[in-house]
């Protein structure tokens, strides 16, 4: 197959370092089986790789032993941010230096013989402590661009020299702002406070020697022996001592721990149980040696030692005797001693803090807001360059800098915020999706930009209901229609009498000539090992006195369920109870089953191993009562049972068969043991749980050595049953352009057929498999087959993708990211958070990840949108996502109605802001260049902070009701989504429009009033500030698309706020003044006795007008600064521009420049000299 790929070999003068060459010899010599890979690249089209450039896009892994020279334009473009947080990184190692995690022996009822200094067992979950909590939160708002920013404009403005206006016109938003979110921070930290007294507080009985005291969860020592009731929560980890359960045994529910809703069994040491009284526990010197803290939550080594017994006694201790911290007792009291505490229990190692998600829209606005930024120093710039830089100039940049402020609103994180508060709280209320929460309420509009949705299949596109499809015993399959068939058979086989049909005897069993068993037998068989092999136990609500309830227990009772771990297990046991052969009763040592016809068969259990991710297989040694009879049955996937179970001809068949009609298969087969084979196999299995060392695989070689030629009984299949409505919401998601990736744990088979039958992949489209890949040889000769095929969907295993990423990960995701589906089987939750972080740093796209178990916790935080949904795994998935749904239908409407509406309403939202504050700024420039580039503010005080609230923010904010297309029509047309993955709502093209709209109409408003109401210039203010809201209004009404009730009232309210402020605020707006004078507004700072008269601002209005417009060019120098035969007290008036009020009144060349607050024209200073005696000269 090698000899027909184009493979282009490397060019002969091509020459790499010998750090190169060494690299890529030492990194992959150990897998690969061609040595010349190396020089090979894999082909990504069909002309080849014609210089060494390929191997930029060949071999990823080997260009990352190629180092970069670092020079100092490596420093300047971003390596001193690294070095910086190296630095830091090392020196925050430095100051934190965990404690080792050991071993230790904990003695029972005796924390006082503990050696080591143990963390106390409190709950803290809060953020900040008192001395912490100012600083911190200003840290966290102060870390964006900005909030610094306004930060550093309003402490300007301390500084006399650069005050612009009124302190609270800079220092109330930001003050605002900033109280808002201490307020909520703290009501936060009051509430986290709050929970975690609650619970450090909580009650426990403590067993001493003077006897049972009080003592609260957070007063809890390692060694100390606690007692816990049904229903409350376990305080630490502890060891399973003892329980008021005459089995020996009791439930706990771990939903909060791992997120699974099936209640755990839990057993009781045994040494400690068949104690005859609860005090006991002290009269006996024991002690248990604990593994050191791991976060496994699945998986505990340790032993229980007592001391003062004759031999000693000695037993093995693993994750069933063990109450972790968080969980709940579901059945009886228990008596436990404390491991861990605090820190080191299970529960808080496994605490993930999920990374604050930050969306798309936000980073888009950062970056506009640093390119206004730059803009406004731009704009400064030049206005001091037309100014001339007179004076000091550099404090007169920083004043228009400041001046110009307003082009950055800081109006603009409320309104976003707020909008998305109003998103979340719209969704939340959406009766066509109930149920639904917003858990993280600032990325709402992250749904509207998603390209990839990354799914989970069993409880996500599936229902994880387990319903029993069909029994295949090899020569004969029976299905749901010919289950009465199976029933019939096993009344008969029970209706015969134990000893000749159900439990065949000893002798029958002997090694001999093979004997073709009967269709009845092998049916009663098969049967019977599904009712033996699982861990189901069956739970009976009973009502009245508890200690009697399991000896008055009827086995028929109404009430009975099973509780398993596995769903696929209790379908089973139903079903066996469906065909008459009933679990009834289970404890620790024994079971049993009720026939058809009413008869109890009962089993010793002796052994059970248990089902694990690595062995996809569970077994069960059980010893029938009435014969004697010791048999290991075992039930396990496929490809686990496969090559342990006597040879046969059809088990792969059928499994295939099974699995492309979306069938869960599961291999049931049993072993009949001499009662040597058993002795000298229990003796071996018991040393090997002994073992401190390797226990694991000590214990699994000796299991192993009994999982040899099995007789194969049966093979079963239960149907997940599909969600509602997935096939038409998938159809709806791809018509969008959202691709779609299903990422499970389950087989290859299943998962391709939930695939097709979901409509995940149509029914035209093409399927290419990857083969198993162990190798980079293998890697890369099925990369470049499947390089050929187009438009087919990819389904590959976990082990192919993990070979794939390891050496060919650029390659591999390019590829995939062409393939309109994609499914990966078999992946364990560290790879499905590696996919979705693959697709983000390759793709640099919006992904969403979907899930509903504990397993997809880590893929949903890892996704730059999680979305869970509460099923029967739980709710662990829910609550770590950043949405939650009750089903996957609701994710259509969520994305085209919701998300579509959240994106474009804050996209408008946000440019909209922006315009309302680059409009001022146009004005502001207008007015500052009028009146020689001054920079004096047009507005001051309450206008300034009423502008960008009451008259324009309800009618601003009411764009959060705005939608282009009714929800109808967004989910009949889903095309309409694939326009806001290109981002074209904003964009810098959108931006510059909005730009040019401010600059445009800011201009025309300011010398508009200028020129048009120069007679009432005396009420320009209030003649600018009325066209300008008028305005804002105005475009408002232009830009809603659906008109709310609520944006005619947010109009009005506006418009009639203003007008009353017109009526009872005219001192800032100069509508009442004495003849002759200016308004107030324009020279809050200055007496009236330097007031000038109206006539001296009328003059040469039209002469400056012209000259400003027509002659600029020519008399730049003019305008900057007075004529050079002016008179001095001209010349000396314009450098009185930039200075502080109390030198325009005390210096006498100041006394006709009204003060930095008033507007100043050439004509007044030509009054001025006129008066002074002087001859100014003029055009």
């Amino acid at each position: 197959m090698a000899d027909i790929i184009p493979l282009t070999s490397m060019r002969k003068g091509s020459t790499r370092s010998p750090h190169y060459r060494a690299s890529v010899l030492s990194r992959f010599s150990l897998d690969d089986e061609p040595s010349n890979l190396d020089e090979m690249p894999l082909m990504m089209s069909e002309e080849g790789f014609e210089n060494d450039e390929s191997d930029y896009q060949t071999l990823p892994r080997a260009r990352a032993g190629h180092r970069r020279s670092r020079g100092i334009g490596w420093f300047l473009l971003g390596g001193w941010r690294v070095l910086c947080c190296s630095c830091c990184e090392l020196l925050a190692r430095m100051c934190r230096r965990k404690k080792e995690l050991k071993a230790r022996t904990v003695w029972l009822g005796r924390p006082e013989k503990c050696e080591e200094k143990f963390p106390k067992n409190s709950i803290h979950n809060q953020k900040y402590n008192v001395l912490t909590f100012v600083p911190g939160v200003l840290y966290q708002q102060f870390k964006f661009f900005l909030n610094l920013y306004f930060l550093v404009v309003s402490c300007s403005q301390f500084v006399p020299s650069l005050k612009i206006g009124y302190l609270y016109t800079y220092w109330a938003p930001l003050g605002f702002v900033l109280a808002v979110t201490m307020v909520r921070e703290a009501v936060d930290e009051v509430r986290r406070h709050r929970r975690d007294k609650e619970m450090n507080s909580q009650l426990y009985s403590k067993l001493t020697l003077r006897g049972k005291i009080q003592v609260k969860s957070s007063d809890i020592q390692v060694g100390d022996l606690i007692i816990v009731e049904k229903n409350q929560r376990i305080p630490a980890d502890m060891i399973f001592m003892r329980t008021s359960e005459k089995n020996g045994a009791c439930f706990i529910r771990t939903d909060q721990l791992d997120g699974e809703t099936d209640w755990k069994l839990k057993v009781a040491v045994g040494c400690t149980q068949r104690l005859p009284a609860v005090g006991d526990l002290f009269s006996i010197s024991a002690y248990v040696y604990a593994q050191e803290p791991q976060l496994d939550i699945h998986s505990f080594e340790g032993n229980f030692t007592r001391e003062d017994a004759e031999p000693q006694v000695q037993e093995s201790l693993s994750i069933e005797n063990t109450l972790w911290a968080s969980t709940v007792v579901a059945s009886g009291t228990v008596i436990g001693v404390v491991i861990y505490t605090g820190k080191e229990t299970r529960s808080v190692l496994n605490t993930s803090y999920a990374k604050n998600k930050v969306g798309m829209l936000d980073l888009e606005l950062n970056r506009l807001t640093k390119a206004l930024f730059l803009a406004q120093v731009v704009l400064s710039i030049v206005m001091e360059v037309l100014h001339g830089f007179v004076g000091p100039w550099f404090r007169n940049l920083f004043r228009f800098v400041v001046l110009f402020s307003y082009i950055i609103p800081i109006s603009l994180r409320v309104n976003l915020d707020m909008g998305k508060a109003a998103y979340g709280w719209m969704i939340m209320k959406d009766e066509n999706i109930p149920g639904t929460v917003v858990r993280t309420s600032t990325i709402p509009e992250e749904l509207g930009r998603l390209v990839y949705l990354l799914t989970d299949k069993t409880g996500t596109l599936t229902q994880n209901e387990m319903i029993f499809k069909r029994l295949h015993l090899g020569t004969v399959s029976y299905g749901t229609d010919t289950m009465d068939e199976i029933q019939s058979h096993i009344v008969r086989s029970y209706a015969q009498g134990t000893s000749s049909g159900a439990t065949p005897s000893r002798k029958s069993q002997t090694p001999g000539p093979k004997v073709r068993k009967s269709v009845s037998s092998r049916i009663n068989e098969a049967v019977k090992a599904i009712a033996l092999c699982h861990n189901v136990t069956p739970v009976y609500e009973t009502s009245g006195d508890t200690e009697f309830a399991e000896a008055d227990q009827d086995f028929s009772d109404d009430n009975r369920t099973y509780q398993a771990s596995s769903p696929d297990e209790v379908a089973l046991v139903r079903w066996t109870e469906s065909v008459g052969l009933t679990l009834v009763n289970r404890d620790l040592t024994s079971l049993q089953l009720k026939t058809p016809s009413g008869q109890i068969l009962s089993f010793y259990i002796l052994q059970i191993f248990p089902f694990t991710s690595e062995s996809k297989r569970m077994g069960i040694i059980v010893r029938e009562e009435s014969t004697g009879d010791v048999t290991f049955y075992m039930k396990g996937a496929d490809v686990a049972m496969a090559s342990i179970v006597q040879y046969n001809d059809w088990l792969e068949e059928e499994c295939g068969n099974m699995a492309r009609e979306g069938l869960r298969t599961l291999v049931v087969a049993k072993k009949s043991l001499s009662e040597e084979q058993y002795q000298d196999f229990e003796n071996r299995y018991n040393q090997a749980k002994l073992s401190i060392h390797d226990r694991a695989l000590k214990v699994a070689a000796v299991v192993e050595s009994l999982e040899r030629e099995l007789e194969l009984l049966c093979l079963t299949g239960v149907e997940d049953q599909l969600q509602a409505d997935v096939r038409p919401t998938l159809e709806l998601l791809r018509n969008a352009g959202i691709k779609i990736w299903m990422l499970t744990g389950d087989k290859l088979e299943t998962a391709t057929c939930i695939a097709k039958s979901s409509h995940l992949v149509s029914r035209h489209q093409d399927i290419h498999v990857f083969p198993p890949v162990t190798s980079r040889g293998e890697a890369h000769l099925e990369l470049n087959a499947f390089r050929r095929k187009h438009d087919c969907a990819l389904v590959i295993s976990g082990d192919s993708l993990e070979v794939c990423l390891r050496y060919y990960e650029h390659e591999f995701v390019e590829l995939a990211c062409q393939c309109p589906a994609v499914v990966c089987c078999r992946c364990s939750p560290t790879q499905k958070a590696q996919i979705v972080t693959l697709l983000q740093q390759h793709t640099a796209n919006r992904t969403c990840a979907i899930g509903d178990g504990g397993n997809d916790v880590s893929m949903i935080q890892a996704a730059d949108c999680g979305i869970g949904i509460e099923g029967k795994e739980g709710k662990q998935a829910s609550l770590a996502a950043d949405f939650s749904i009750t089903q996957f239908k609701h994710i259509g409407r969520l994305l085209m109605v919701h998300g579509r509406n959240s994106y474009k309403r804050s996209a408008a939202l946000g440019q909209f802001v922006m315009h309302r504050g680059m409009i001022i700024s146009a004005m502001q420039a207008v007015f500052s260049s009028i009146f020689y580039f001054a920079s004096v503010p047009l507005y001051q005080g309450f206008l300034m902070v009423g502008y960008a609230t009451i008259y324009t923010m309800f009618p601003v904010f009411s764009l959060v009701l705005d939608q282009d297309v009714k929800p109808e029509m967004a989910l009949l047309y889903p095309e309409l989504y694939k326009d806001l993955t290109k981002g074209r709502s904003l964009s810098f093209k959108t931006f510059l429009v909005w730009v040019l709209v401010s600059v445009y109409q800011g201009g025309i408003l300011m010398y508009g009033a200028l020129v048009l109401f120069e007679s009432e210039f005396v009420h320009v203010v209030a003649i600018s500030f009325t066209a300008l809201i008028l305005t804002e209004l105005l475009m408002v009404a232009l830009t809603v698309r659906t008109w709310h009730w609520l944006m005619v009232l947010a109009q009005f309210l506006s418009l009639g706020c203003y007008l009353a402020s017109l009526a009872f605020l005219n001192e800032y707006f100069g509508v009442v003044h004495h003849a002759g004078q200016l308004p107030a507004a324009l020279h809050p700072q200055v007496p009236k006795a330097q007031v000038l008269p109206v006539q001296l601002l009328q003059t040469g209005l039209l002469r400056q007008t012209h000259l400003f417009l027509f002659d600029f060019p020519k008399t730049k120098n003019k305008l900057s600064s007075p004529p050079a035969r002016c008179c001095p007290p001209v010349r000396k008036a314009c450098q009185c521009m930039e200075d502080s009020p109390a030198r325009s009144s005390t210096d006498p060349h100041c006394k006709y420049f009204p003060g930095p607050s008033a507007p100043f024209r050439r004509g007044q200073l030509r009054h001025g000299c006129a008066q002074e005696g002087g001859a100014a000269e003029g055009r």
